[in-house]
């Protein structure tokens, strides 16, 4: 059985000296990773600068983010960068990825938001460009999307053969992706097509359960090396709607998404969760609920 992590996403603060006080409450609070979000529009920092920041800040809390959008930047800029971040953090970098889908980050930025078939086969291939250049010498593909020649970057990843891959999906190819490509799958609601939300009608521990069974069944025998996660969107009676988050935590109920009860009590449900269908990797969504959820952090910690 895997042992728990523990995640927390961290959006902004106000000052370099704010920033690197809020990493290191994480780790001394026993939390594994800061996560960063990566949207254009809200009160988010940029990603890469941030984690930057916060590796710089810290000496064991990993980085990462939740999730990089792929439509942002061509994969060979984003394999550089990468590869810096996970150098100057001693290893640390933990690489979350997905397609982008916020319409808002679209529209507001004048992008083309494609169909959702369109950003997966282009996410399916921006994986292989990220590791086929993470693995170092010279690298050439030819896709639909992407073309690289003879490209050598320096320098590759201290982690080899490159960081953990995260990917979050909801829907079933996204899950097929992940049971091929992740080594950290963080399970959502699937997203609707045209960017506005999350499919509520996802929701509920019956379609939470489905996805697992699609990992396995797509995974085979590669299921038992993912490492399976959640984001928790709501902890007791907090977390009231905030604008800039497209979190549905109300369609959520009754699943590892929302937790309610004393710490031990919410301890006991994610032991439950981990023993039932080998969830162990939580990440705190809300920075409002980090005092709430942090006693869990440590009882789990405790054994």
């Amino acid at each position: 059985m895997r042992p728990f992590r523990f995640a927390a996403v961290l959006r902004d603060a106000a000052s370099a000296a704010g920033w690197a006080a809020k990493a290191r409450r994480l780790e001394d609070s026993g939390f594994d990773a800061l996560l960063v979000p990566d949207h254009l529009v809200g009160p988010r920092f940029a990603p890469l600068a941030a984690m930057t920041a916060a590796a710089c800040s810290t000496t064991r809390l990993k980085v990462g983010t939740l999730v990089f959008a792929n439509d942002f930047r061509h994969p060979a800029v984003l394999a550089k960068e990468a590869a810096t971040l996970d150098v100057l953090s001693d290893g640390r970098l933990e690489f979350g990825l997905g397609t982008g889908w916020m319409a808002h980050d679209y529209d507001r930025a004048g992008l083309v938001l494609d169909p959702p078939g369109t950003r997966v086969d282009r996410l399916t291939e921006a994986i292989d460009v990220l590791k086929g250049l993470w693995r170092g010498g010279p690298f050439s593909y030819t896709g639909e999307h992407y073309r690289i020649d003879g490209l050598e970057q320096e320098p590759v990843p201290l982690q080899r053969p490159g960081p953990r891959l995260m990917l979050g999906g909801g829907g079933p190819r996204m899950l097929r992706l992940a049971a091929r490509e992740a080594d950290i799958v963080n399970l959502t609601l699937r997203v609707r097509a045209d960017g506005s939300g999350p499919d509520t009608g996802d929701g509920g521990p019956d379609a939470f359960r489905r996805k697992i069974d699609v990992l396995r069944e797509a995974a085979g025998d590669r299921f038992d090396d993912l490492e399976l996660g959640t984001s928790v969107l709501r902890v007791g009676s907090s977390g009231g709607a905030h604008a800039w988050s497209a979190a549905a935590p109300d369609a959520q109920a009754d699943t590892p998404q929302v937790l309610t009860g004393d710490p031990q009590e919410m301890a006991e449900r994610l032991r439950r969760w981990r023993a039932d269908l080998g969830l162990s990797y939580f990440v705190l969504h809300h920075e409002t609920d980090l005092a709430a959820f942090t006693p869990v952090v440590a009882e789990l910690a405790a054994g």
